[in-house]
């Protein structure tokens, strides 16, 4: 099965065109962090969202963690999938069980050691799907994603394989990357947001090239 395309720091609804336009089938739309490239105001969020095809999947990317903070964003977003990039409590998925329960939640686990494996154990009982990133969320700026860094594949590869959900998975993937990140991990998809950017903007070229390794 050929891996989904999570295009990610979507800036603009032309930006959501031009990476649909090269496969895309799912937009991440990144909202206030502590760090990293691509936040929007959940304002712009909205208006990408409203410009999607009901076929697209959009996420929106938050580092909330109150229960009522996430469900109130996630409302006003319109998004079909929630990303929750850092770890949250068990009452945050309830209460988006509850309120919003046509909406997909994504849990990241950011890849640092073999611990990795564990969270995942714990979140695929919760989350609809799991996310591997680079981040560093216990560093004294939090790193929650963007960095343009890989990880141990073999780890995410050891995920992807005993994880009861399916994986997405992102950091430092580019075009010259992907086709061996895929043939490695084998994700359910891939999720880049840096490696398909030139000075932040999302570059066609980037985009051909990878979508012709991908295949």
């Amino acid at each position: 099965m050929r891996a989904r395309l999570k295009v990610c720091c979507i800036a603009s609804v032309d930006e959501a065109r031009l990476a649909i336009e090269h496969g895309a089938t799912a937009l991440g739309l990144v909202s206030e962090m502590p760090s990293g490239p691509g936040p929007i105001p959940d304002e712009l969020i909205a208006e990408i969202t409203r410009a999607v095809p009901a076929a697209i999947d959009s996420f929106l990317l938050t580092c909330r963690s109150d229960p009522a903070g996430v469900v109130d964003q996630v409302r006003r977003a319109g998004t079909t999938t929630v990303q929750l990039v850092d770890d949250v409590e068990e009452d945050v998925y309830a209460a988006l069980r509850r309120e919003l329960p046509h909406v997909r939640i994504v849990q990241v686990v950011h890849v640092q050691d073999r611990d990795s494996i564990d969270q995942v154990r714990r979140a695929q009982d919760h989350a609809d799907m799991i996310l591997l990133d680079s981040g560093r969320p216990r560093a004294a700026v939090r790193e929650l994603g963007g960095t343009g860094r890989t990880h141990d594949w073999t780890i995410s590869a050891r995920i992807v394989e005993s994880c009861s959900k399916p994986v997405f998975l992102a950091g430092g993937i580019n075009p010259a990357n992907v086709r061996d990140v895929i043939d490695q991990v084998r994700p359910y998809g891939i999720d880049l947001c840096t490696g398909v950017r030139t000075n932040g903007a999302l570059d066609p070229g980037k985009l051909a090239a990878l979508t012709v390794q991908m295949r």
